[in-house]
C-alpha cells in the first residue's frame, strides 16, 4: 500500500512538472513575441536609430493587417495577427484568415508539377509541347531551335515575356488560360511569348509559370485548384487553403481585403486572379508554415508527404542560375542557406524564408501594396530568435555635404539605352529618378557616395582627371556604371 501510494504521488509530481514546464515554455514564447513587436528595423538604418514597435511601422505605412509565423527547430513556434483583415467592417486579423499568396503560389505550383515528374506522368526535361494538349507553345526564331522543357518553367529560364498579372475585378469576364497565353481578350496580360532563346539566363515570368497550369490541367484532365488541393495542399495540413479563382465554400469574413498604399480599399476587396498557378493562392502564415516544414524535413529525408527527399532536394537545386530553383530562390547568408518567395498582388504583399537546416523559418503577410514592413519584421524575429544571415540591416553613418559639392551631381545619367537616371537638387537634397518610376531620396554616407534608406541600393558618383562627374556608379546586386549624358 505504501509503494502504491507512492507511486501515484511520483505520478502527480511527474504531471505537475510537466505541466510547470509546459508554461515555462509558453511564457518563454510570450516574451519572444513581445521582443518581435518592438524590435522593427529596416534593411537600412542610420547610426543610432532606434527600433520601432510593429504598431507604429503599421501606422507609418498605413497598413491595415499584418499576420507572422515563427518556425523553429522544424515546428511553428507562433502564429499572429495584427490590425485588421477588414477594416470597415472591422474584423481583425487572426491566425486563419486568408490572404492573398501572390507569387508564394509559384513555390506551391512547384510541388504540384513535381509531383508529377514524381509519380511518371512528366519527364522535367522534355519539350513541354509533348505534355500540352489543349495549346501549344509557338516556338519562334527567337527560340535559335531550342526547347522549352518544365524545369525551364520553373525557375525562369525558359526566356518568356509576362512578368507578372494584375488580376481583374470582379465586374470583369474571367479569360480563360489559354486566352491568357495568347493575349487576346479578355485577357488584359501581353502573350507569353520568347523574349530570348531558353536555357540563356534567369528572366522572371509569371507566364512561364502559367504554361506549367495548363501542363496540369492538361496531364491530369483536372481543374487546376482541384488538383492542387487533393495533392499538395490537404496533404501538407493546408486545408484552409485554395488556389479556387474567386474562393468558393469559406466561411464569410475569413478572406483578407486588399488595401492600397495610402490606406483606401480595393475596388471589390480583392482582385481575381485565373492565374492560380503564379498568383491564385489564398493562404496564411499558419498553413504556409506547415509547407516550410515539411520542405525541411522532406529535404532531410525525414517525411514525404508529397515529393520525397530526392525530388525534393532537386526543387531547392539552383537551375541554370545561381539563386533560381524550381519555384523557390535559395540565398546563402553568411553561410546559411535559405529558401524563399516574395509576393505582390494588388493590395496585398507577402515574404517566406526556410532555412535548409536546423528547421528555422518565418513568414510575414500584409493586406496592403506597402509591403517594407515585412522586411522588418523579419529583421525582427531574426534578432530575437538568432537565425544566422537572416538579420539583414545595414547601418550607414550620415554625412553632410555642402550644396555646391551636390550641384556637380547633377544631370542625366543612361543606365542603359532608354533607361536613365535623373539626379535632382532641391537646397542640401539630392533626389534620383530612374526612368518611369517615383523620384527617391539619396542620403549622404560620404562626399561622393549616397544610399536609399527604401532599398539596399548605394550610388557613387565618378570623377575624371579634371574634376569632371563623368559616372554614376550603382551598386545593387552587382555594380553598373550609368555614363552621365547631360
Amino acid at each position: 500500500m505504501i509503494r502504491k501510494t507512492a507511486y501515484a504521488m511520483l505520478l502527480l509530481l511527474a504531471a505537475g512538472l510537466g505541466v510547470k514546464g509546459q508554461s515555462s515554455h509558453q511564457d518563454s514564447v510570450q516574451k519572444k513575441i513581445a521582443l518581435v513587436e518592438k524590435n522593427l528595423i529596416g534593411l537600412i538604418q542610420t547610426e543610432g536609430q532606434q527600433p520601432w514597435t510593429i504598431q507604429e511601422r503599421m501606422a507609418h505605412y498605413k497598413v491595415n493587417g499584418v499576420t507572422v509565423a515563427v518556425i523553429r527547430n522544424y515546428k511553428m513556434e507562433w502564429a499572429k495577427g495584427y490590425g485588421w483583415a477588414d477594416a470597415g467592417k472591422r474584423i481583425p486579423v487572426t491566425a486563419q484568415i486568408l490572404f492573398q499568396a501572390a507569387s508564394i503560389s509559384k513555390s506551391l505550383n512547384a510541388v504540384g508539377v513535381l509531383k508529377l515528374v514524381q509519380d511518371g506522368k512528366l519527364d522535367a526535361d522534355k519539350d513541354i509541347n509533348q505534355y500540352l494538349t489543349t495549346w501549344k507553345f509557338p516556338y519562334d526564331t527567337v527560340a535559335r531551335g531550342k526547347i522549352i522543357n518544365t524545369k525551364n518553367l520553373l525557375s525562369h529560364t525558359a526566356g518568356l515575356t509576362v512578368h507578372g498579372f494584375g488580376g481583374y475585378s470582379h465586374k470583369d469576364t474571367l479569360p480563360t488560360i489559354v486566352q491568357i497565353l495568347n493575349g487576346t481578350k479578355p485577357a488584359n496580360s501581353d502573350a507569353v511569348r520568347s523574349m530570348f532563346e531558353p536555357g540563356l539566363r534567369s528572366e522572371y515570368s509569371g507566364g512561364g509559370t502559367t504554361i506549367t497550369q495548363l501542363m496540369v490541367m492538361d496531364i491530369t484532365h483536372q481543374p487546376y485548384d482541384k488538383y492542387m488541393y487533393q495533392q499538395v495542399l490537404k496533404p501538407l495540413g493546408m486545408t484552409g487553403s485554395t488556389y479556387t479563382q474567386p474562393p468558393v465554400n469559406t466561411k464569410a469574413g475569413i478572406l483578407a481585403t486588399g488595401y492600397r498604399n495610402d490606406g483606401a480599399e480595393l475596388e471589390g476587396k480583392y482582385n481575381i486572379y485565373p492565374e492560380e498557378a503564379p498568383a491564385g493562392l489564398w493562404t496564411n502564415p499558419t498553413d504556409l508554415a506547415k509547407y516550410i516544414i515539411e520542405t525541411q524535413l522532406a529535404y532531410q529525408g525525414k517525411s514525404s508527404k508529397v515529393l520525397n527527399q530526392a525530388f525534393t532536394r532537386l526543387r531547392l537545386t539552383p537551375y541554370m542560375d545561381k539563386s533560381a530553383a524550381l519555384g523557390v530562390f535559395i540565398n546563402d547568408f553568411e553561410g546559411t542557406k535559405y529558401f524563399e518567395h516574395g509576393g505582390a498582388n494588388e493590395g496585398f504583399r507577402c515574404q517566406y524564408f526556410g532555412s535548409l537546416e536546423g528547421g528555422n523559418g518565418v513568414v510575414v503577410m500584409v493586406n496592403s501594396d506597402e509591403g517594407a514592413i515585412n522586411n522588418e519584421i523579419i529583421n525582427s524575429v531574426a534578432k530575437v530568435y538568432n537565425f544566422k544571415g537572416l538579420y539583414r540591416s545595414k547601418i550607414y553613418k550620415t554625412a553632410i555635404v555642402d550644396s555646391a559639392v551636390l550641384q556637380t551631381y547633377v544631370g542625366k545619367y543612361e543606365m542603359r539605352p532608354g533607361f536613365n537616371l535623373m539626379i535632382t537638387r532641391e537646397g542640401n537634397k539630392l533626389y534620383g529618378q530612374a526612368t518611369g518610376q517615383a523620384r527617391l531620396d539619396l542620403f549622404a554616407e560620404a562626399q561622393n557616395k549616397f544610399y536609399l534608406k527604401v532599398a539596399p541600393v548605394e550610388i557613387e558618383f565618378i570623377k575624371n582627371e579634371k574634376g569632371e562627374v563623368i559616372t554614376c556608379r550603382i551598386y545593387q546586386g552587382g555594380v553598373n556604371d550609368a555614363k552621365r549624358i547631360e
